[in-house]
């Protein structure tokens, strides 16, 4: 693991980001949106992507709305769809978005709300896993190059996974990595989340290996709920039930306005670096500081396995050489 970051980090004070570019998947709604609000306010060219065009075009308006000449567009990923994932890193990669060098990318979108029963994708994917890892791990992959020849001397591009505080709640070794054999939805949800912050901490040391100027940084929002965060049209419209049975948590629960800020910090402070893993600084809510990623995740063996298993049911063999420094 690396060192602390040493310089103090306010969320709310972000340094000036006018000139880079960043995409942000499930941008539409909850933490992915108000992260991109932060990156826009912040002077960031935000590619906001998700795959229902009418949230996304909501999304888009309310930025604009409330960020003042706030620089923000619009790309379909469907994150459980590999075609989807491939059709939009191409266009990042040679359409009209690559006019903007890609600074950072920030892997948010995912199921919360896990189906009660084991659903899968069209290519027979578990349905969770789907969309909470192996969407991002395509995508990630897919615009690794991409990330690389946008470092510069000073600074490394970045990917941003996001994990969750539920990977401490139990070991949930991804042995049986679809649950094929014993599906839960709680089960479906943490197992997930441990893939995640595997691939995050096994791409990190793979690309140290490699020499590939890109940083992959782990993050969670703790405990962020809808009810505890502003209202937004067409974005966050709780009901006054849902804002009183969330009042009810604020001892020990956030909005996600606050929750977006441990992976805006991953992404855009110069002081976070590969491997690192940002959260909350009481678990649940708090300043976003460095913490420490469940043990199961930290795991060597568990980690190449994921990887294993990943690139195995994607097709998809990250391009390391390809990415590397020349």
């Amino acid at each position: 693991m690396n060192p602390r970051p040493r310089q103090p980090w306010d969320p709310s004070s972000l340094p000036d980001l006018t000139g880079r570019t960043y995409l942000v998947t499930g941008a539409n709604a909850g933490l992915g949106y108000f992260a991109s609000e932060q990156l826009a306010r912040a002077g960031a060219h935000v590619v906001l992507s998700g795959r229902h065009p009418n949230r996304l075009h909501a999304a888009h308006d309310a930025i604009e709305a409330r960020v003042p000449g706030a620089s923000v567009e619009t790309l379909i990923i469907d994150v459980a769809n590999p075609g989807s994932v491939r059709s939009a890193a191409a266009s990042l990669k040679g359409g009209p978005f690559s006019r903007n060098r890609l600074d950072g990318v920030l892997l948010n979108a995912g199921i919360v709300h896990t189906p009660k029963h084991r659903r899968t994708t069209r290519d027979g994917r578990e349905l969770v896993l789907a969309t909470n890892a192996l969407g991002h791990f395509v995508l990630a992959g897919e615009l690794l190059t991409t990330l690389a020849k946008g470092a510069s001397h000073h600074r490394r591009g970045r990917m941003v996974w996001l994990g969750s505080m539920s990977t401490r709640m139990g070991a949930h070794e991804p042995k049986d990595i679809q649950l094929e054999k014993n599906y839960g939805a709680w089960r479906a949800y943490v197992q997930s989340k441990v893939v995640v912050q595997a691939l995050a901490l096994e791409a990190d040391a793979r690309l140290r290996d490699a020499d590939v100027p890109v940083d992959s940084v782990l993050a969670h929002p703790g405990y962020s709920i809808g009810g505890r965060t502003p209202e937004v049209a067409g974005v966050n419209q709780p009901s006054a039930w849902k804002r009183f049975r969330d009042g009810l948590q604020s001892p020990v629960a956030q909005g996600k306005q606050h929750g977006a800020w441990a992976p805006v910090r991953a992404l855009v402070d110069p002081d976070v670096t590969g491997g690192d893993y940002i959260g909350p600084r009481f678990l649940t809510r708090g300043a976003p500081v460095v913490v420490t990623p469940s043990s199961t995740s930290r795991d060597p063996e568990v980690r190449e396995k994921v990887w294993a298993r990943c690139e195995e049911l994607t097709g998809v063999r990250w391009p390391f050489a390809k990415a590397a420094r020349r």
